[in-house]
């Protein structure tokens, strides 16, 4: 009974339209700021390494790399405050976390990227079609008797 009651006052707080993002995504997260009378768009740019929550406690961390130190930053999803989360490039995790970055400095920082399929690859794996480049099958060799 309670869980209802909250989802309904929550529900006024989320979002319509939340981007989809996932973790080791490289993101630009455009952040109100007031300054005095005036309010300016701030962007910050890291790769996404954490993501957690539900509902309007739902939050992630995106991490960069400033004058050869490493800064993160801690965004409620559905905050007002957050005008617009941009996806610039999708990369592959095969983890939950990647807390292992910090540890890491320069290229090995560097995630995967995510291949997107084109239109003409998928046709072909639908229709069935083997690919161009064919490797030749291996024989066994001949038992010598």
């Amino acid at each position: 009974m309670s869980q209802k009651i909250l989802a309904a006052v929550e529900a006024s707080s989320l979002k319509a339209e939340v981007p989809t993002f996932s973790i080791g995504d490289t993101v630009d997260v455009h952040t109100r700021i007031l300054e005095g009378e005036k309010e300016r768009v701030q962007i910050f740019n890291g790769v996404v390494i954490a993501k957690s929550g539900s509902g309007t406690r739902e939050m992630f961390v995106v991490r960069r790399i400033v004058a050869g130190e490493g800064v993160e930053r801690k965004f409620p999803v559905h905050s007002p405050k957050i005008a617009t989360i941009e996806v610039k490039r999708s990369g592959v995790a095969r983890r939950a976390k990647l807390y292992y970055l910090r540890d890491r400095t320069g290229k090995s920082t560097r995630l995967r990227e995510k291949r997107e399929e084109t239109a003409a690859e998928a046709g072909a794996k639908s229709a069935g079609k083997k690919p161009a480049a064919k490797k030749a099958a291996r024989k066994p060799a001949a038992a010598k008797a």
